[in-house]
């Protein structure tokens, strides 16, 4: 290779591309990019010719609007780059996370198929705090800790879809308010249905599921269970059970529920010293 064409070749490699040093001592490249006055980074790559590649083909979305997001392919720009370039050219806004907003909604990209959606008000928290999947869950990185994203409108970790609660139109990736139904929102409680009447029956874990009792209204079972927890507390029982808050009751009205209602006699007589008096 002549001087002269090693030194365009160089010119033509370095645009957007910086050396960089890792932890560890070892070398790597990262690529950036500035379009509308935002400078974005592209990433970090092994080798320059993958970094100037990124910004090659990151300066070509932002300027052609015909790339979709569903045109990915894989190469040096990863996939939650490319959407969140596309978002900020079609919609002005700079997200680092993959999402692209649309009218009342914006849609999260875990990947091209596995595409999640929320309401407009939930953008804040999103933008800022990313989805990851574990099993058939779905968790936000917060602070160090993975919060299920069901928790956010007040399903328990463990419900049960379909018992405890529902996706109105079939798609458990539609996290829209209006899509999402609660059955059952407390520890130990499910609505059931006999002869048309509806009740609400409290259950609780010692050695198996047992009956606390059958009530009339969701609030009463949930005040059942936590008083049949300090029952079993004080009959000695060691397990460390989550309690039902119920944030709606004032401290009086709680206490008014906690005194009335009847706790089944297995619970009131339960004794560590013999478990099969249960």
């Amino acid at each position: 290779m002549s001087i002269f064409c090693y030194t365009l070749y160089m010119l033509q490699t370095s645009a957007g591309v910086y050396p960089a040093t890792k932890k560890d001592g070892s070398s790597y490249f990262r690529s950036s990019i500035t379009y509308r006055g935002k400078h974005i980074s592209l990433g970090g790559f092994d080798n320059d010719i993958d970094a100037h590649r990124a910004y090659i083909q990151a300066g070509l979305l932002l300027r052609d609007n015909t790339f979709g997001i569903l045109d990915y392919k894989p190469s040096p720009l990863s996939f939650e780059k490319w959407v969140s370039l596309i978002n900020f050219r079609d919609n002005g806004i700079y997200i680092s996370n993959p999402i692209y907003i649309m009218r009342r909604m914006f849609l999260y990209y875990l990947s091209p198929s596995e595409i999640l959606k929320f309401d407009a008000d939930e953008l804040f928290f999103y933008s800022s705090h990313k989805i990851m999947r574990r099993g058939k869950h779905y968790f936000a990185a917060d602070y160090g800790l993975q919060v299920n994203l069901l928790n956010r409108y007040g399903i328990r970790s463990y419900a049960v879809e379909g018992r405890d609660y529902l996706f109105n139109n079939g798609d458990n990736l539609d996290f829209r308010a209006a899509n999402i139904t609660i059955i059952n929102r407390y520890v130990g409680v499910t609505k059931e249905v006999k002869r048309g009447l509806i009740y609400y029956r409290s259950r609780i874990h010692v050695n198996g599921n047992f009956k606390i009792g059958d009530y009339d209204t969701e609030d009463e079972a949930a005040v059942a269970y936590n008083k049949a927890v300090d029952i079993l507390k004080e009959n000695g029982v060691d397990k460390n059970y989550t309690k039902n808050y119920l944030e709606h009751l004032s401290a009086e009205e709680y206490q008014e529920i906690y005194e009335y209602v009847r706790i089944s006699e297995k619970i009131l007589n339960y004794s560590c010293l013999n478990k099969d008096n249960v």
